[in-house]
């Protein structure tokens, strides 16, 4: 036999737990705490006893959640347990996990790794028993067991016992007769002696060596799962052998089952076909120089720093508007998509970042649109590595999941970024693992998706979860690579410390190139920028020309359009040239000058403004022209003067309109000046970035654990206090059901608690607070007055003061537990 679990100490079978209630009260504190560390849904509240703690372990709902974060193996083991008997010794446990013929070691490390699946199992409440009398959770054996409805992860069906309840006495007595055995006088004793044939290695092969070849191969399909499988009501010779002799038994009118027993005896006593113990490596797939991989992190860096900067800049004028629904349209993130030059899905993520930083929000008016928070006006003014380190800060803890964007929710609707439900609790927790697979590959070593992938599946492999955490990963390893925490594959050095929660910044400002402050003018109307701009330089710049294209220089086009925006924005002609020749260190070329003075010579020349709308200009014969246009029919135009037209379009549109036609008209006041429009024209109230959506409850402090391991102590100190019986010399409380208090006169309980403070002993007392809640108290009462006791509480360890008459009644301790 196997030496004894490391998980816990083998009991002997005089004080083995006899509930789940027992075997969490032999805990010591350290393992209490461990418990409620691993499930913190069990503190929602705190336990009032052990038997409240083990109630809660036990519900579905929070055995579903710890089933849920066990790894393969632990799971495997858990699922074991429930095919197997219960209690379920050791021995038979590892049979089912390593087979009865691997003790060569053949086992792939199955009984070497029980013990530590099993003390998991034991730590968070799964588990519980010696190692003679192993146990699975009621509800763990329900959630993990085969049924008809329900095959078990195993793929094991029920026992001979479960398949054969409600079967005919008579039939039971014809297959125990083809089986070979002796008639018994009840069904249960056939059931028994059935389930012994099946569980007898020497006496099982002897009855298959009979068996027809094809019956061989009927049960090979069923062996390893499903093993439900359709007959028809004349089945084949070799079914109809198997069904005779109960190695096949009825499940339904056209459905057999394969027993359990006789599944294992094929199995060679395994439960799984394929035992995982070990979980699978990540080795370094590729590796790299790390100067080399950081250098090209924080070009990522660098390249995710102006794609947000550009983004939200395109949306403070005039912002897509939000969804009823909320969120943004796909109308509105295609056009953005084509603004970055990104395809929709990296737009999704851009958006998503900027709005997770807190420097995107709704700006909360009727008409509410997105635009950018005051927020994102200081983050311009930090230092570039210091706002990536917001922009990286936000993203690892987010729960908003951009890959989502375009999927559908359960109902057909499709998910839109910026909405509601793009919420995924488990996302942070996935990145945060992505990372440290990466972090304990050698310095510069990147891994192969598909190996991290299944990394990542063996640690939380069911259904659904798993499937989950592979979209994750894999877009974490997108999103990583785009934001620059890592380079080809690898953890830069930013992106380490962000993961020990050490501030990047330090480490990443090296890697990046300082700002220029110049800018090359070349003969076609375009400037080249050999690297980050200065924030001023950059600003006035995006205003003056379009970024025609990106890279480790930008190339800036200068248009007709581009120049007036740069007017519009309140600068002169003589401006323009004056900062070009400023920041260019090259002439500025003739082609320029020319386009500026020409677009500033007729700008300005029609004036806009809002009668609905009007349009003035001193040449009388161009505001001829405008109106001889076919394509200003649309305006609404008319003459009020030989210098002025009405229209019909607000002034928005008159000036569009205009724009359209040739013209650079410029919009004006009611005081007849030239409205200037300012970059940052539009900001939200102040916002709040959103908070992310917990993965169930927090993980409780140190402060918490012993507070909670405290009280729930206490609490089962007062409960399981053995009281006296009443009789002479004591209180008369009745002897009190478990969960109820004691019920004694105020006479009565008065006079128990002046005798113990006198005699310095220990009382049980029932009390209901000014809030109506009972409890039940264990006190030691050092004084009596007032209408109040006073004395030490076991239950809150420490002295407390309680009013008489709140007290339910008393009862006094036992003497072995004074």
């Amino acid at each position: 036999m196997p030496e004894p679990s490391s998980a816990a100490g083998s009991a002997t079978a005089s004080n083995a737990p006899r509930s789940l209630a027992e075997a969490l009260r032999a805990r010591d504190d350290e393992s209490l705490a461990a418990l409620l560390r691993a499930r913190p849904d069990l503190l929602g509240p705190v336990p009032g006893d052990m038997t409240q703690l083990a109630t809660r372990a036990g519900t579905r709902a929070s055995v579903v959640r710890a089933l849920d974060r066990l790894d393969r193996f632990a799971l495997q083991t858990a699922e074991a347990l429930a095919v197997a008997p219960d209690p379920c010794p050791y021995p038979v446990l590892e049979s089912l996990l390593a087979g009865e013929h691997g003790a060569s070691g053949e086992d792939n490390g199955a009984r070497a790794e029980l013990p530590r699946a099993l003390a998991t199992l034991r730590d968070q409440a799964l588990v519980w028993g010696d190692d003679e009398r192993l146990r699975l959770v009621r509800t763990a054996r329900e959630l993990l067991a085969p049924s008809a409805g329900r095959p078990s992860p195993t793929g094991l069906g029920p026992t001979v016992a479960e398949a054969t309840a409600g079967m005919s006495p008579t039939r039971v007595q014809e297959i125990v007769a083809a089986a070979g055995l002796p008639a018994t006088h009840d069904p249960v004793s056939a059931v028994t002696a059935l389930t012994g044939l099946f569980t007898d290695p020497e006496r099982m092969s002897a009855l298959l060596d009979e068996a027809p070849a094809e019956a061989h191969q009927v049960l090979g399909r069923l062996v390893w799962g499903p093993p439900y499988g359709e007959v028809t009501p004349n089945p084949t010779a070799p079914v109809r052998w198997l069904r005779d002799r109960g190695l096949l038994l009825p499940a339904s009118a056209r459905t057999v089952v394969l027993p359990r027993e006789v599944a294992l005896h094929l199995r060679g006593g395994l439960a799984h076909r394929v035992t995982e113990p070990v979980a699978p490596a990540v080795p370094a797939d590729r590796e790299h120089r790390p100067q080399l991989v950081d250098a090209n992190a924080a070009g990522q860096a660098l390249a995710a720093l102006s794609t947000v900067e550009e983004l939200v800049k395109s949306w403070e004028h005039a912002g897509p508007p939000v969804l009823r629904a909320g969120g943004l349209s796909v109308r509105d993130l295609k056009r953005t998509a084509a603004t970055l030059d990104a395809t929709e899905a990296t737009a999704a993520f851009w958006i998503e970042l900027a709005y997770a930083a807190g420097l995107l929000a709704g700006d909360g008016e009727a008409d509410e649109r997105y635009a950018p928070t005051p927020a994102f006006d200081d983050w311009l003014e930090l230092p570039p590595a210091e706002r990536w380190s917001v922009l990286a800060a936000a993203w690892l803890p987010a729960t908003r999941t951009a890959g989502l964007v375009g999927d559908q929710d359960s109902k057909g609707r499709t998910l839109s970024a910026l909405g509601p439900e793009l919420d995924r609790s488990a996302a942070p927790e996935v990145r945060r693992r992505v990372l440290e697979l990466l972090a304990a590959l050698p310095e510069g070593g990147s891994a192969d998706p598909d190996v991290l992938l299944a990394r990542l599946a063996w640690e939380r492999p069911v259904r659904g979860t798993s499937a989950l955490r592979a979209h994750l990963a894999r877009w974490t390893l997108t999103e990583a690579e785009v934001l620059g925490v890592t380079g080809r594959g690898a953890l830069a050095g930013p992106g380490r410390a962000l993961l020990e929660h050490r501030d990047p910044a330090p480490l990443l400002a090296p890697l990046l190139p300082e700002p220029v402050d110049h800018v090359l003018l070349q003969a076609d109307l375009t400037a080249v920028a050999p690297g980050p701009l200065r924030r001023a330089l950059g600003d006035v710049l995006a205003v003056l020309a379009d970024v025609e294209s990106k890279g480790g220089a930008t190339v800036y086009r200068f248009t007709p359009g581009s120049v007036r925006r740069a007017l519009d924005a309140g600068r002169t002609a003589s401006d323009l040239h004056a900062f070009l020749a400023e920041h260019s260190i090259t002439p500025v070329p003739q082609p320029l000058a020319y386009l500026i003075d020409d677009v500033a010579r007729r700008h300005g020349h029609l004036r806009v403004g809002a009668a609905s709308s009007y349009v003035r200009c001193d040449d009388d014969a161009m505001l001829n022209e405008i109106l001889a246009d076919k394509r200003s029919a649309g305006l609404g135009l008319r003459r009020l003067a030989p210098t002025v037209l009405a229209a019909q379009a607000e002034p928005g549109a008159l000036l569009d309109g205009l724009r359209a036609m040739g013209y650079a008209p410029a919009a004006e006041s009611r005081t007849g000046d030239v409205l200037v429009a300012r970059a940052d024209a539009h900001r939200t109230p102040v916002r709040s970035a959103p908070v992310p959506v917990p993965d169930g409850p927090p993980v409780p402090d140190a402060t918490l654990l012993g507070a909670a391991v405290r009280a729930i102590r206490a609490g089962d100190l007062a409960a399981t206090a053995v009281r006296k019986e009443p009789g002479a010399g004591s209180a008369s409380a009745a002897p009190a059901a478990a969960g109820e208090l004691p019920r004694t006169s105020a006479a009565e309980t008065l006079a128990t608690v002046q005798a113990a403070a006198l005699t310095g002993s220990a009382v049980w007392i029932g009390y209901v607070n000014a809030d109506g809640a009972a409890s039940q108290r264990v006190i030691d009462p050092v004084r009596v007055e007032g209408g109040f006791v006073t004395g030490y509480d076991h239950t809150a360890d420490e002295v407390r003061t309680y009013a008489l008459h709140r007290i339910t009644g008393v009862a006094e301790l036992a003497e072995e537990h004074l």
